[in-house]
């Protein structure tokens, strides 16, 4: 188990777009057409796609593709559409965006594009509005709750190696 953990590296791509200041209200038809002209583009299979329609308003939309998935989240009341797109092939899911901000009526867009790996990342506690500092975590050595309760966490970081949490806290 721990060979193919450490030969593992990226998964596949993920990217997220919060579209903002929507003021028109699309059909689900209306995303589905742009789901299967983003699948045409990226060379994805889609196997499936179902809805489901909130009350009083909006609806969530998911593509289930042979290499992972899609999704639009709209929030009417909130001006918001929430688009996401995993997939493990060998285009990358930002090759969307055109589509998307061609066809969504928007004011802005949030865009956020990660790899998914087997390379965690922590969010140190101290950190502080503005600043924030992240540890990548190469592999989760141990993690437990002592008979005291207390989180312990062994975990080997990219920075310092082999490092102690407890209750989330870096021990120095």
């Amino acid at each position: 188990m721990r060979d193919s953990f450490e030969t593992m590296k990226k998964v596949g791509e993920h990217v997220t777009i919060d579209f903002l200041g929507v003021k028109q209200e699309y059909s689900p038809d209306f995303y589905n057409k742009i789901i299967y002209k983003i699948a045409k583009k990226t060379r994805v299979e889609v196997l499936n796609i179902t809805e489901h329609k909130f009350k009083p308003q909006g609806f969530t939309c998911l593509a289930l593709l042979a290499e992972s998935h899609m999704s639009f989240h709209t929030f009417p009341e909130k001006e918001i559409v929430s688009f996401d797109f995993f997939t493990c092939a060998k285009i990358s899911p930002t090759a969307a965006l055109d589509i998307l901000k061609k066809e969504i009526k928007h004011e802005r867009a949030v865009v956020r594009n990660f790899d998914r790996s087997n390379k965690g990342i922590y969010e140190d506690v101290y950190s502080t509005p503005g600043h924030k500092k992240y540890y990548v975590v190469d592999d989760v050595l141990e993690n437990f709750i002592s008979k005291v309760g207390q989180h312990i966490e062994i975990l080997k970081l990219e920075e310092f190696g082999n490092s102690l949490f407890i209750d989330s806290e870096l021990q120095v």
